[in-house]
């Protein structure tokens, strides 16, 4: 079995896909995904579904939703399988357990892949650690679970996801200034801080990147615009770390050279008191 959440929801046997077209179940499928070889409480699946508000009939029609579930994967195994879908989606006490592997489900393999890079980038392995961000990234094929209607525990799970995705598309960023592809990010971070117009560290990215490809008469724009929109929409200035990156483009800090400054440190942190 494959399943993808990275986007619209997938999920596959044999070649055959599982997903439910109804609403409700798509939602059981997405959760329990989500949490493989792990126990999905009753109740748990029942806010997701219907909130604070089940209906008196709410345990016999998630009953109802496991058992088409299993219908579409027994159909997909086939006759000859060795194991039936009551042994691939598990009856529990007090709930349901979806039983496969974590690398059945790709956001596994997108957080196994973000830890390796991350761990490369604390050891100064940029190019090991831009190709293991890159690659995470690219599990991604649009927002995660666009195509599924989340309740409220569906909905943290989304948006834990894509936080999730932006900082390790800061963290890719920063792997690529420390290997001097300044040039390269400038249309990217342009896009970027345009999507996330108060978010400092891609600014400071953005900034650097800008400096960095000798046009520092941008990269003071790109600082004078963010801190135009913090003062005139949040009522703050940019923080203290940020001010001190613009000040030391202004007196042109050799700190900011592309081979200067701590080798284990984000954008972001260059300039950390």
């Amino acid at each position: 079995m494959q399943i993808n959440v990275l986007g619209p929801l997938s999920a596959e046997v044999n070649g055959q896909s599982i997903v439910p077209t109804a609403g409700k179940p798509r939602q059981v499928l997405a959760l329990m995904a989500l949490y493989p070889g792990r126990v999905m409480p009753v109740p748990t699946l029942m806010e997701e579904l219907w909130d604070t508000a089940p209906p008196v009939s709410a345990l016999t029609t998630l009953q109802t939703y496991i058992l088409q579930l299993r219908r579409k994967l027994g159909t997909a195994m086939g006759p000859g399988s060795p194991a039936g879908a009551r042994d691939v989606l598990v009856t529990r006490h007090g709930g349901y357990l979806l039983q496969i592997d974590d690398d059945s489900v790709d956001v596994f393999q997108y957080e196994k892949l973000v830890r390796e890079g991350g761990s490369a980038f604390e050891a100064g392995r940029n190019e090991v650690s831009a190709a293991r961000f890159r690659a995470a990234l690219n599990l991604w094929t649009g927002s995660p679970l666009v195509d599924v209607k989340a309740g409220p525990i569906l909905d943290i799970e989304v948006r834990r996801l894509q936080e999730s995705r932006l900082v390790a598309v800061e963290r890719r960023i920063d792997a690529d200034l420390r290997l001097g592809r300044h040039g390269e990010l400038i249309a990217e971070l342009a896009d970027l801080t345009v999507r996330h117009p108060y978010h400092e560290g891609l600014h400071a990215q953005a900034m650097l990147a800008l400096y960095r490809s000798g046009r520092q008469a941008s990269a003071l724009e790109s600082y004078r615009r963010l801190q135009r929109g913090l003062v005139e929409e949040l009522g703050v200035e940019p923080s203290p770390r940020l001010q001190r990156m613009h000040q030391a483009m202004l007196a042109v800090d050799p700190q900011l050279d592309v081979l200067s400054g701590p080798r284990n440190t984000s954008t972001f942190d260059l300039f950390a008191a």
